[in-house]
C-alpha cells in the first residue's frame, strides 16, 4: 500500500484516493469490482463521494440513482461540501494511527460516510425540502448508528472516531476541526423549543460518551473528557471530566482535537463550572 500522508488540496486528497485504490485492486483481486465502481470509473472526488452515498442509503424507497442525483446536485450548488469532505479525510489521516490509506475511511468508516450524507440532508434542509432531509437522516441512522438532525450545522475538518451512538440535536453548531468518540450526545435538556442545542468551537475534543445538554458554548480548543455530563459552559482552551462536569485543567492541551489527546490533569478543582 502506498504511505499515508496528510495532503493540501482536493486534488492531492483525490489522486491518494486513486493510488490507493489501485494499490488495493492489486493485492485484493475480489475487491478489484468494488474499487472500480466507487473510486476508480470516477473522474472526481465529488463523482465518487456521490456514487459512495448514494449506494449506502439507496433502498426501495428511494433509488440509489435517485440519491445520487441529489448528492450531485448538493455538490453543484453548494462547492463547500465536498471541501469539507476533503478536509474530513484529511482530518482522519491525521488523527487516526490505525488507518493505512484514506481508502480505509472513504469506504469502511462510518462515522466518515454519516458525516458525508449528512451534509447532503442538511443541504436539503436549507432548501426547504425537509421531508426528503429526514428521510437522509432516517437511514443515516438505521446504518450507521449515527443520528445527526439535517437543522445541525457543522464545520469542516471534523473527525467521528467510531462514530457508533453520536446524536446532534437540531440546533447545535459544530466548529472546524472537531473530534468526536462514539457515544457523544449534543442534546437539550428538555422539551423546550427555539434555539436548545449546544455550540461547539472550534479544534474541540469530545471524549467518548460525554453529553453536552442544552444551548450553552463549549470553547474554542476545549477538551471534555469521557463520560462527562457537561451542563455549564466551558471555557475556552479549558479541559472538563465528571458528573456534573467539573474543570480540571485550564488551560489545557493547545489543540486537543489534533492530538486526540485524552489524558487529564492530577489536580481536579473544586467547584462546578
Amino acid at each position: 500500500m502506498p504511505k499515508l500522508e496528510v495532503v493540501a488540496s482536493q486534488d492531492s486528497v483525490w489522486n491518494q484516493l486513486r493510488s490507493s485504490a489501485e494499490a488495493a485492486g492489486r493485492e485484493e483481486p475480489h475487491l478489484a469490482s468494488l474499487l472500480n465502481a466507487v473510486i476508480l470509473s470516477h473522474h472526481d472526488l465529488s463523482a465518487a463521494l456521490s456514487f459512495q452515498i448514494a449506494r449506502k442509503l439507496g433502498d426501495e424507497e428511494l433509488r440509489a440513482m435517485t440519491v445520487r442525483e441529489v448528492c450531485l446536485s448538493a455538490f453543484q450548488a453548494d462547492t463547500t461540501i465536498v471541501a469539507a469532505a476533503e478536509a474530513d479525510l484529511q482530518a482522519v489521516a491525521e488523527r487516526d494511527p490505525a488507518i493505512k490509506t484514506l481508502l480505509q475511511p472513504f469506504l469502511y468508516f462510518k462515522g466518515f460516510q454519516a458525516l458525508q450524507a449528512s451534509r447532503v440532508a442538511h443541504w436539503l434542509w436549507t432548501q426547504g425540502r425537509e421531508t426528503l432531509a429526514f428521510h437522509f437522516q432516517s437511514r443515516i441512522s438505521e446504518l450507521f448508528q449515527i443520528d445527526i438532525h439535517p437543522g445541525a450545522r457543522l464545520g469542516s475538518g471534523l473527525f467521528l472516531d467510531h462514530g457508533t451512538g453520536i446524536v446532534i440535536g437540531e440546533t447545535a453548531v459544530v466548529g472546524d476541526q472537531v473530534s468526536m468518540l462514539h457515544g457523544v450526545t449534543l442534546g437539550g435538556t428538555g422539551a423546550e423549543r427555539g434555539d436548545r442545542h449546544p455550540k461547539i468551537g472550534k479544534g474541540v475534543l469530545l471524549g467518548a460518551g460525554a453529553k453536552v445538554l442544552g444551548n450553552i458554548v463549549v470553547g474554542d480548543y476545549a477538551k471534555v473528557a469521557s463520560g462527562s455530563v457537561v451542563l455549564k459552559p466551558v471555557p475556552a482552551g479549558c479541559t472538563v471530566a465528571g458528573v456534573p462536569a467539573r474543570l480540571v485543567n485550564c488551560p489545557t492541551a493547545a489543540e486537543p482535537a489534533r492530538t486526540m489527546d485524552h489524558t487529564l490533569a492530577d489536580v481536579v478543582y473544586d467547584f462546578v463550572i
